[in-house]
């Protein structure tokens, strides 16, 4: 499907969303520790600052978490991330500013362009019924209104502008999301999924997973999400060979990944797929010393003893973050339900910088009535095409398909997933943003919806008074 947004509008939209992203990186400057709460920062430069030494992905100083002796290598922090740093900062010198300036860019272009895409192949992908034609002859306008809201959402500014991973982590999980609905229509309609869209299904969760790996535990309920669309009325040979495209794609996705594997396995001499934070985030999040209230931005102390390599430490504060959770269950589910407060949290806090307060306010305070109301609007829409038997998007009545196969369906399943893994184990405000990146199609709805519905009310009470 080609998408071509109006080009005068799609073009301020942009302009609008690199020049306040870049407003905000001169404003941060070219320090590394502005704002001074997001110290993953400092560990981005210094990494960075490391290669372009020769020193390989190592700190010129013991660091947080383990404080490993001058020059130990690591795996803890994002590898290609800290490869992009290193490059603006081989082009331009060792400027923060230089790095938050071209994420500003980058970020600002990037990011509204992957909304714009999800929602116009969401909308154009859900079967409209009569009723809803206008919704089918304006998707274009809908993905405008989508990419738009995340031009001036205040935490893509601020985040575009920091050196930290949110920016290009959430474009290119867009960027599957996207694939993804054109690869299960391609399943739902029996038809051959092209290999381009399974190179791209597999790069853009490689390049995530390479920024974040927290995007690992989604990937069995994406592909699961896959099948699905597949698997039709029974399963037979041409069932099976459906599914080729979703073998590819998860050797694409392990072409990313493995040589990193090999490069642990040299360092370390021992398995380690990707990084090395998975045990000491469970360890923390988990330790007795929240009690029953999560404290997002504390950082639990190290066991006494605990020694090894990074693979080895990773391995056994997973072993002892699990162990927090069956020596108390009880705890460690007050403990979970305390981490909803602080995964969904939008009113100011105390704890937060004045910018990061407005932009928290500003953003998903600002528009989650309208995320609400936009999923209640497409829930309503899947119950009333399956009361009246509409056909699908495969031309199939629902009557002989499986449920959840909509396409709307697949973010639904995001957003519960990835909210649910965080409250489980690491919540903070930052951890939401895909959510909030995902949800913007279904505000856009909400906002046409009621734009329109004000619209027709005007005009009622125009006529009325004629």
């Amino acid at each position: 499907m080609k998408i071509t947004p109006t080009k005068n509008l799609f073009a301020i939209t942009l302009l609008l969303s690199v020049f306040l992203r870049c407003l905000v990186a001169i404003y941060y400057g070219d320090i590394v520790d502005a704002p001074p709460l997001l110290t993953d920062q400092r560990s981005y430069h210094y990494l960075a600052v490391g290669l372009l030494d020769g020193n390989g992905f190592s700190f010129a100083r013991p660091w947080y978490p383990f404080n490993f002796p001058p020059g130990t290598p690591t795996a803890f922090w994002s590898f290609l991330y800290s490869l992009f740093i290193a490059a603006v900062y081989a082009v331009f010198g060792v400027h923060p500013l230089a790095a938050r300036l071209t994420q500003a860019v980058l970020g600002g272009t990037l990011l509204p362009w992957m909304v714009y895409r999800l929602t116009a192949t969401l909308f154009a992908e859900s079967q409209i019924t009569n009723h809803e034609s206008r919704i089918a002859n304006r998707h274009s306008s809908l993905a405008l209104l989508a990419a738009a809201s995340a031009a001036i959402y205040g935490y893509f500014i601020l985040y575009a502008a920091t050196l930290m991973t949110e920016t290009f982590y959430i474009v290119a999980l867009l960027w599957s999301l996207e694939i993804g609905l054109r690869v299960g229509r391609c399943l739902r309609q029996g038809a051959r999924v092209p290999l381009s869209l399974s190179l791209q299904l597999g790069a853009s969760l490689g390049i995530a997973a390479l920024i974040r790996q927290a995007i690992l535990p989604w990937v069995p309920a994406f592909f699961l999400w896959l099948v699905w669309q597949g698997v039709g009325e029974r399963w037979n040979v041409q069932t099976f060979k459906r599914f080729k495209a979703l073998v590819l794609a998860g050797l694409v996705l392990l072409g990313f990944i493995l040589p990193w594997t090999y490069r642990n396995y040299r360092v370390y001499g021992e398995f380690l797929l990707l990084n090395s934070n998975t045990g000491y985030a469970m360890y923390s999040a988990q330790h007795p010393m929240h009690g029953t209230n999560f404290q997002e931005f504390a950082a639990a102390p190290l066991p006494e003893g605990l020694s090894g390599n990074e693979a080895q430490m990773d391995r056994a504060l997973l072993r002892q973050g699990i162990q927090f959770v069956l020596d108390d269950p009880g705890r460690y589910l007050l403990l979970s339900l305390s981490r909803i407060r602080a995964f969904f949290e939008f009113w100011p806090t105390p704890d937060t910088t004045l910018l990061h307060n407005i932009g928290r306010t500003g953003s998903f305070g600002l528009f989650l009535p309208f995320m609400v109301y936009g999923l209640y609007l497409s829930g309503k829409r899947e119950k009333r095409k399956e009361k009246k038997g509409v056909r699908n998007e495969s031309g199939v009545s629902p009557s002989l398909t499986l449920p959840f196969t909509s396409a709307s369906s697949l973010l639904y399943l995001f957003m519960v997933v990835y909210t649910v893994l965080h409250i489980l184990t690491w919540a903070m405000v930052r951890y939401r943003l895909p959510v909030d990146a995902v949800a913007l199609p279904f505000a856009a709805l909400a906002i046409d919806d009621l734009y329109h519905r004000a619209r027709k009310g005007i005009q009622t009470f125009e006529r009325s008074n004629v």
